[in-house]
């Protein structure tokens, strides 16, 4: 086996050692305890970054209101987040899957959050 497989490996292993003693079960969303971790607002500027990119609308991050996350073939983060357009603020519901080994990030969903 090759080294960068073997490491591969024993980062999906350790991964997944570390989700079983936390009792999450695959595929079920987890609360995100700590929504102002740095990983999770760089997440969720990726999403607004991106959404702005696709649809032509001017966004910028304004906050992180609540996330959870998915283990699937990485991990999927559905974030409920604030952004504005310079006039006024919305909130926004944001799916995105990323596979950190991989440097790989998707935005799968954006969808306005109506109350």
């Amino acid at each position: 086996m090759k080294p960068l497989q073997c490491l591969i490996l024993l980062m999906f292993v350790l991964f997944a050692s570390a989700v079983a003693r936390k009792n999450i079960a695959s595929g079920g969303w987890s609360p995100i305890k700590n929504i102002s971790d740095p990983h999770v607002t760089e997440i969720a500027d990726y999403a607004v970054t991106e959404y702005a990119k696709r649809s032509g609308h001017k966004l910028k991050l304004e906050k992180v209101i609540k996330g959870e996350t998915q283990v699937v073939a990485g991990v999927n983060y559905r974030l409920t987040l604030a952004a504005t357009d310079g006039s006024s603020s919305n909130n926004y519901e944001a799916i995105v899957w990323e596979k950190v080994w991989q440097h790989f990030r998707n935005l799968t969903s954006f969808t306005p959050v109506h109350a």
